[in-house]
């Protein structure tokens, strides 16, 4: 294969196949020191000393959508991106792309929603670049937000509590972090972004039900969840959903994943619209979701702690981690196993 291909951006186990063999090796220093959370874990952020740094971009089409738009994507995926490592966001980047001939109507609505979202969660965007294009050399927008984030105060108080269990190395909580016998919690129904934005943009419909996209900042709901403690590793299942995030933790952490169907949290509506579509709903992204392992013995105070919170209240236990399998497995309603592959690439283009 010569050229770039779509599914190599799309999440999901093409890109992670890209990045390691075109993008990651022009990027090592056998200078730089060794860190804790480096590129190399491929995390949703890494780390230097305790200043964690992400970034992103955002390709969605249509620019709004029920439940959001471009800019309460930008600024809640990043913040997102920060929180699952256990850093606590204090400060965004905003670069835009812009098509020559976009309405400057559509760029104050997306730019009031980026300022609501930010004061809202209580993280500023502090700097910026704008570029215009010609017409056809973008889809109408680009923006890529950075964020800026500190190791969150509260991490040494949530590993004592998994320290009680069993040893843990790692200052931040990362996908590697996982071992046998952790719970994996999932923090509300899944695949509502995804099905949500592709029914409104080919028009089936579905969205007229109330079904929207999920987009929230999570940081509030974190900061309580550390505050139980026990938490090993988190993640928000975006681009591939839960199969591809279940798979990367399974992967870096040598621990097979057995998740059961029954526990899964999902709309009826999303469920019948990705059985009317021929997808899997274990394969579609969302944007305000974070799964979640922690140490058996904490697990339902972290349950508790969710459920109290808007985000959180259909937070359910799904699965536990285990040395029976290198897989994840989908332990069926009607009795059966199947494994999970990680997707090729998220079913629905063009979603964050």
């Amino acid at each position: 294969m010569t050229t770039v291909q779509l599914t190599q951006g799309a999440g999901g186990q093409a890109m992670q196949d890209f990045l390691k063999q075109h993008v990651l090796n022009s990027l090592r220093y056998s200078s730089f020191p060794k860190q804790d959370l480096s590129l190399e874990d491929l995390d949703d952020a890494s780390a230097i000393q305790d200043i964690a740094f992400t970034t992103d971009s955002y390709t969605i089409k249509p620019l709004s959508f029920p439940g959001g738009d471009i800019g309460t994507l930008s600024v809640a995926g990043t913040v997102n991106d920060l929180v699952v490592v256990g850093a606590e966001p204090i400060a965004l980047s905003l670069g835009l792309i812009l098509e020559e001939g976009l309405l400057i109507s559509t760029l104050e609505a997306i730019m009031s929603s980026i300022g609501s979202v930010s004061r809202s969660c209580g993280v500023p965007v502090i700097t910026g670049d704008t570029k215009v294009v010609e017409r056809g050399s973008v889809d109408e927008m680009i923006i890529n937000t950075s964020g800026l984030g500190i190791r969150s105060p509260l991490l040494d108080q949530n590993f004592m509590r998994v320290r009680e269990t069993r040893p843990i190395e790692s200052r931040w909580v990362k996908d590697s972090n996982l071992k046998e016998d952790d719970l994996v919690i999932v923090s509300g129904n899944i695949g509502d972004h995804g099905v949500s934005l592709l029914s409104f943009r080919e028009g089936y419909g579905f969205e007229a039900n109330g079904l929207a996209s999920d987009i929230a900042p999570l940081n509030e709901m974190v900061v309580d969840c550390l505050k139980a403690g026990g938490i090993v590793a988190m993640k928000d299942p975006t681009r591939g959903g839960l199969a591809d995030a279940l798979n990367e933790w399974s992967h870096k952490s040598g621990c097979g994943i057995l998740v059961e169907e029954e526990r899964i949290p999902i709309r009826d509506s999303v469920t019948s619209a990705c059985e009317m579509l021929g997808l899997d709903p274990l394969e579609i992204g969302n944007e305000g979701k974070i799964i979640i392992g922690v140490v058996a013995e904490a697990a339902d105070d972290l349950l508790s702690e969710l459920r109290r919170h808007p985000e959180g209240k259909e937070s359910a236990i799904i699965g536990r981690a285990t040395k029976a399998s290198k897989s994840v497995v989908l332990q069926t309603t009607i009795g059966g196993q199947r494994i999970i592959e990680a997707p090729l690439g998220d079913p629905i283009p063009r979603i964050c």
